[in-house]
């Protein structure tokens, strides 16, 4: 297992990190560290940018609302990046926030916003899908920020879906069987470490797009019990299930 400091406060910083950088922060952030959790200088924090590692830090105060960061050591290096893309419909926004979040709790290395005929929410809030994610990373110890796409169609999506990458959709009406199963049996047959889930919207997919799903080699219908899940629920159910078949919850450390 991970051995990860949840004592100490943490925090995502642009830019590159090493020993004895300075790392200058954003008035928010200052303000956080500052006013919000009330630091003095000297204070330690860890901090990371998604590609450096993680690296303890010394907050150095320049008056009442300035501060910078001075990098002493790396704590933990930058872990292999994952390959499991979440696509979705988009959600209204306390249930996308929860999405969001939960996705990069459970690993997601990629985020696309998918239009399908039954989506209810058209427009994507970009950057707080991106304070989301930060915000998930910071508080769960992980150190990858997820790529976060513009929102397409989700015709457009299968148009140039690559053949290599499978994509697994969760679908209402496939037949009841354990997904556990369903995707060992589908990486036995044909081997792939780069996965796609698809989780679409209320009301499930219209028939053209679910016949459409369904002749492309490429992907794969799941069934997540008797139960109708709401969208956000299925996107951390089916997470589970593939990280748990196929993804990193088979190795003993991440």
């Amino acid at each position: 297992m991970a051995h990860y400091d949840f004592t100490s406060h943490r925090l995502f910083v642009a830019g590159p990190l090493a020993e004895a950088t300075h790392v200058g922060l954003r008035a928010d952030q200052a303000n956080y560290l500052i006013n919000v959790l009330r630091l003095e200088s000297g204070a330690r924090l860890l901090v990371f940018n998604g590609c450096d590692g993680e690296w303890r830090a010394r907050l150095e105060r320049s008056g009442k609302r300035d501060a910078k960061l001075v990098v002493e050591a790396r704590v933990r290096e930058q872990p292999g990046p994952g390959d499991l893309h979440l696509a979705f419909a988009p959600l209204k926004h306390a249930r996308l926030d929860y999405m969001i979040q939960k996705a990069v709790e459970m690993g997601a290395s990629r985020l696309l916003p998918v239009l399908t005929r039954r989506t209810q929410v058209h427009r994507v809030n970009l950057a707080r899908m991106r304070a989301n994610a930060i915000e998930a990373a910071e508080q769960c110890g992980v150190l990858s920020i997820p790529v976060i796409d513009e929102p397409v169609s989700l015709d457009a999506l299968l148009a140039d879906w690559p053949e290599a990458r499978r994509l697994i959709f969760c679908d209402e009406d496939a037949p009841l069987a354990n997904p556990f199963e369903v995707l060992k049996q589908a990486h036995e047959l044909r081997p792939t470490n780069q996965l796609a889930l698809l989780i679409g919207p209320e009301g499930g997919f219209d028939p053209a797009e679910r016949d459409k799903l369904q002749r492309m080699t490429s992907t794969l219908a799941i069934s997540l019990g008797p139960r109708i899940l709401r969208a956000d629920t299925a996107a951390v159910a089916a997470l589970a299930v593939v990280q748990a078949a196929l993804g990193d919850w088979r190795q003993s450390a991440i």
